[in-house]
């Protein structure tokens, strides 16, 4: 893993392991603040609670096994094989319980699954989503949040709106970062309730999802509720804006390489000497939310299901190309909701996970995770182009866009091609993302541009995210099954 043996940080295996040690051994009200027995610089704790309790929790067992582990002070950068071993465990462990178990059920309740054969084979493509695997067991973290997030979307496709806001505050408690969901769940939710008229049902739900929220957070927070203090020091962990908008991809050095719309924009103009940060974190705002809206304010007018999945890969995209702080791994927030349309747009949903990943081989090489990348993306294309025949399903109305080539009939008159111009770019992309892996890996670049190949990873993965990002905002503008879904709600 990154930073094994590697003095004064080890990496984030070492992270979630410090976490533990803190937990265990200190009061509640010190895990968050800067003391003697606790360093922020050393790992602090800039999770939600939910993150430090079940922190704890492995703590616990780890202290039953071996308190060495997490031995206050003394167990920093703590590395032995039986100890790798418990922490991968408590890894697949957590998505033994909460995302796999998920996502099985998903499948299994999907309409267009109609046989179990089918709901297998959409469940393994999912579960062999390289990027999950190589973050969660090579990179190291929990699959938690995305978990709770899907038991959120399952809940959802049942009608148990409550559950599902239970399971949604569940994962925003877990990590902060779920934020980039949680408009599609608001609007959605909203929509039902306009729909059932905010005079009669629709008010009734609107408390009761109101109240649910609130309680479920009052139990997440209630330790750190003692005063305003502590809340405001956990909140300036979770948010800390004061280190600026481009902190993640510009101002650190060396600077990680992310697919995101400022850090390959930094590569021609240098933008954080050119806009303060006060007008950059504006910059952000405004940009991100204006993307989002379109979605949003159909998702409100027009709720459904349907419409609810592919908003969730839309906002989460915006969010990942145009807010700040972002991190390479943030892509996972959309590649999970992609993974659950994969079975409706699987042609489309292969194409983006495989990106997906390729945009973090910058990170994954330095995880020394080069054999990994490259059995799970083939294993993974493999799977997908034998169980959905992918190449097969490029028509204009296996990617949903019919309802748009019909409004542009007459106006364009290459969309009889349409199926082999697709078909041609995945092939280009693939060949293209497969090259420059092999000389990322392989050759040494210029002195001059010693950052080339990661450089050029990021850019491509971004010049495809933004064209995802219209391809997914263009089948839910132009979505002409809502109509249907909507009588189910009504």
């Amino acid at each position: 893993f990154l930073g094994a043996g590697k003095p004064p940080m080890y990496g984030d295996y070492e992270a979630q392991r410090h976490w533990q040690e803190i937990t265990y051994n200190l009061p509640v009200r010190q895990w968050y603040f800067n003391t003697s027995d606790n360093n922020l610089l050393y790992w602090g704790l800039d999770y939600p609670p939910l993150t430090a309790y079940h922190s704890f929790v492995c703590a616990y067992i780890a202290k039953l096994i071996n308190p060495d582990w997490i031995a206050l002070h003394t167990s920093q950068g703590y590395e032995s094989q039986p100890h790798k071993l418990f922490m991968r465990t408590t890894v697949f462990v957590a998505e033994l319980l909460v995302y796999i178990p998920a996502v099985i059920l998903y499948c299994f309740s999907l309409k267009e699954t109609s046989t179990k054969k089918k709901a297998s084979i959409c469940a393994l493509c999912i579960l062999l989503y390289p990027g999950l695997i190589l973050i969660d067991h090579g990179h190291f973290q929990y699959p938690l949040s995305l978990g709770f997030a899907l038991w959120g979307v399952l809940y959802l496709s049942y009608d148990w709106d409550l559950l599902g806001s239970v399971a949604f505050c569940l994962a925003l408690n877990y990590k902060q970062m779920e934020l980039y969901h949680s408009l599609p769940f608001f609007c959605y939710l909203l929509g039902k309730c306009f729909k059932k008229g905010l005079k009669g049902k629709g008010l009734v739900l609107l408390t009761k999802i109101g109240g649910t929220v609130v309680v479920c957070f009052a139990v997440c927070w209630l330790p750190f509720c003692t005063d305003m203090e502590q809340i405001t020091q956990v909140l300036r962990r979770l948010f800390p804006i004061d280190r600026g908008l481009f902190e993640a991809c510009m101002f650190s050095s060396p600077p990680p390489h992310l697919a995101n719309i400022w850090c390959s924009l930094s590569v021609l103009i240098k933008i954080k000497n050119i806009v303060s940060p006060q007008t950059q974190l504006k910059l952000s705002f405004a940009v991100t939310f204006l993307s989002l809206l379109p979605t949003c304010i159909k998702l409100t007018v027009q709720p459904s299901l349907r419409g609810f999945k592919f908003a969730l890969v839309s906002c989460a995209l915006s969010f990942f190309l145009f807010s700040f702080q972002v991190h390479e791994k943030s892509i996972l927030l959309v590649s999970v909701p992609v993974c659950l349309i994969i079975n409706e747009i699987p042609f489309m949903a292969t194409w983006f996970l495989l990106v997906s990943t390729f945009s973090m081989l910058p990170l994954l090489l330095k995880d020394g995770l080069l054999l990994a990348y490259a059995v799970t993306m083939l294993a993974f294309l493999s799977v997908c182009m034998a169980c959905f025949s992918i190449l097969e399903k490029t028509s204009a109305e296996d990617l949903q866009l019919k309802p748009f080539s019909l409004s542009l009939k007459g106006y364009v008159s290459w969309f009889k091609s349409f199926p082999k111009i697709v078909r041609s770019l995945f092939l280009l992309s693939v060949t293209l993302m497969g090259v420059l892996s092999l000389m990322s890996a392989a050759v040494h670049p210029p002195q001059r541009l010693p950052d080339l190949f990661p450089v050029s990873v990021s850019v491509i993965s971004c010049l495809h995210f933004l064209l995802f990002l219209v391809y997914f905002n263009v089948v839910i503008l132009w979505d002409s099954k809502n109509s249907r879904s909507q009588k189910k709600i009504s």
